[in-house]
């Protein structure tokens, strides 16, 4: 069976009549959207009376009376109030007593209503205040610096799963611990008691002594020797330390720099050891150095020991140790000499002879 269908039956409905109340929500939606706090903050503005004004002046209301009426916190007005008056203040609105109960007014933006508005009352305090210092040196709203402190629990998690902030968080402990000896405390007792974290600051530490090493012999034109001399440094050996520093210098700064570090350093150690090698001069020098050295080392060692209550600590040990050592002393001396044809003075032929024999006598007794 087919079925006949009169046109004027499909023909599309004429559309509902417009409720009044929808279109007065819209107007009302896309006048928040456009100026977002700012219509709230006129109708405290027009409504709430100002600091010092007395009730018989004005027919607006205190704002507590405001709040009251609203059903909210006088805190909350007040912040409101506050952020219309900080915009009065740039211009931007017209201030309070311009304004009476109902008046509309040509509102701004509403991207620069969180200019002016603080939804804590943490931005009054001491810390608020700091908080929102650094941020606007920053170039950010203080409104969202003040939001990330205080929910510090949020911030940890973003920290946690975000690799971007993690870094931003590293940076600003970095820049916070210059003038936080507190917190370099702090830190510190954190690394040293994380295995991991010790032995990451001590790898890095190493990295950062071998390019420094590099470094020094690149702009100061001086490099030390084995023996502890500070030398000029040949121009070859120079351009090969900027060479090597320029190639540090240009890794990533979150690149690791232990392997090129230590291929740099072991370069210009070799060079250095080439370049004294390479020098009869500065060879020689090495070698006297090198004995200075080592001699003031033994005789401070020597010097250290005391025979005052031998009687109470002495082993035959200790005599035949000395023995030996006053044999190595005679043996260094002829050899010496023995480079100046024999010259040396009587006290400096007496002297292993009689010195470590006293001492060895007295522990004997």
């Amino acid at each position: 069976m087919t079925l006949a269908i009169d046109p004027s039956e499909t023909s599309s409905a004429s559309p509902a009549p417009l409720s009044d109340l929808v279109a007065r929500d819209a107007r009302e939606f896309g006048a928040y959207v456009r100026t977002g706090g700012w219509t709230f903050g006129l109708m405290v503005a027009r409504s709430v009376r100002p600091g010092g004004q007395g009730a018989d002046e004005t027919p607006k209301v205190s704002a507590r009376e405001f709040a009251e009426l609203a059903g909210c916190s006088p805190e909350r007005v007040m912040r409101y109030y506050k952020a219309w008056d900080r915009a009065a203040d740039d211009g931007v609105v017209p201030h309070f007593e311009a304004l009476a109960p109902g008046q509309e007014v040509e509102l701004p933006d509403s991207d620069l209503w969180l200019d002016y508005y603080v939804s804590r009352n943490s931005a009054t305090s001491e810390r608020g205040t700091a908080i929102s210092e650094a941020a606007e040196a920053e170039g950010i709203r203080p409104t969202k610096a003040l939001e990330v402190a205080e929910n510090p629990t949020a911030l940890r998690a973003a920290i946690l799963a975000d690799p971007s902030t993690a870094r931003a968080a590293r940076s600003a402990l970095l820049d916070r611990i210059k003038e936080d000896p507190d917190l370099q405390t702090v830190l510190a007792r954190d690394v040293v008691r994380t295995a991991d974290l010790k032995k990451a600051v001590a790898t890095e530490s190493r990295s950062a002594d071998r390019i420094g090493y590099v470094r020094q012999i690149a702009e100061s034109g001086q490099f030390k020797t084995p023996a502890g001399q500070t030398v000029d440094a040949p121009v070859e050996l120079r351009q090969e330390a900027e060479r090597h520093l320029s190639l540090l210098d240009e890794l990533d700064e979150d690149e690791d720099t232990g392997e090129w570090a230590t291929e740099a350093y072991d370069t210009m150690k070799n060079l250095v050891v080439e370049t004294v090698e390479a020098d009869p001069e500065l060879r020689v020098q090495e070698k006297r150095t090198r004995f200075y050295s080592s001699l003031q080392k033994a005789t401070k060692a020597f010097e250290e020991l005391t025979f005052d209550d031998a009687q109470d600590f002495y082993e035959d040990d200790m005599v035949q140790r000395l023995e030996e050592l006053q044999q190595a002393i005679g043996s260094c001396l002829t050899a010496l000499r023995g480079t100046k044809g024999g010259s040396g003075g009587s006290a400096v032929d007496s002297a292993p002879d009689s010195a470590p024999d006293s001492a060895a006598d007295s522990a004997h007794d």
